[in-house]
């Protein structure tokens, strides 16, 4: 999702920040030592406690999507027996102004026709189908994923059946890496700007917006990569200056 990637840049500059903050302080690996007397609990302290509340919210974040899609059956209620290629192409239709240029929609719907019988499988961007219960009523959920061309983005995509309807409770496009269904969570994975991190970006259900909303976006270091600079030790023995606040 665009909304999140300005968030993303600044998060992983604090990374970077404090990556180069703990080399610097921990770089000694001997032995135990004492870390002298243990401090008293604390409080949080409020900062600016009469600080304003702004006029409108940091970033855009689509934080949820409840869409109806019509011209798809579910037999008997049974979303496995509604079929994946049908429902994408459905969405292809129905939202074309969400795929970018007209020239990207009509390559998405265009490889769309070879997941048909006949068709190229080699070609057909959409990837298996997977149902599990992620709202807790007892009934499996949906989860759909395609290749969007010609940026290579997937589109991940989560629905449910209300009132004998199809209804799509998930919608998200993003450069991903891979997808986890933990429990009734959906956790995507996404390349970070630097090697060896990833973002973590994690939907759960909602049951006051009857949707999968975002909840959580992590920034993990998941392997080796190139490292923070550390910077230079100083000339005089002053002491480091304070970090951003965490």
């Amino acid at each position: 999702m665009p909304a999140r990637r300005p968030a993303r840049t600044a998060l992983a500059a604090v990374a970077v920040a404090l990556l180069s903050a703990t080399a610097t302080a921990c770089g000694d690996t001997g032995g135990l030592r004492g870390a002298g007397p243990t401090q008293a609990a604390a409080s949080p302290a409020r900062l600016w406690p009469d600080l304003r509340p702004a006029s409108s919210p940091a970033y855009p974040y689509d934080v949820a999507t409840r869409r109806t899609v019509r011209g798809v059956a579910v037999p008997g209620d049974d979303i496995r027996a509604a079929d994946p290629v049908d429902v994408v192409e459905a969405e292809l239709r129905a939202r074309p102004e969400d795929y970018g240029s007209k020239g990207a929609y009509h390559a998405t719907v265009d490889r769309m026709k070879e997941c048909r019988p006949g068709g190229d499988r080699a070609r057909c961007p959409l990837l298996k189908p997977y149902y599990r219960d992620l709202t807790g009523d007892g009934r499996a959920e949906l989860t759909l994923g395609f290749r969007l061309y010609p940026t290579n983005q997937t589109a991940v995509r989560v629905y449910t059946v209300e009132g004998h309807r199809l209804v799509q409770v998930l919608a998200d496009n993003d450069a991903i890496v891979g997808v986890e269904l933990a429990g009734r969570a959906l956790i995507e994975r996404s390349p970070a700007d630097i090697s060896g991190y990833e973002y973590r970006t994690t939907w759960v259900w909602d049951p006051g917006q009857r949707a999968m909303v975002f909840s959580r976006d992590e920034y993990l270091h998941v392997g080796d990569g190139r490292r923070a600079k550390t910077p230079a030790p100083s000339a005089s023995p002053t002491a480091p200056s304070a970090g951003p606040g965490a």
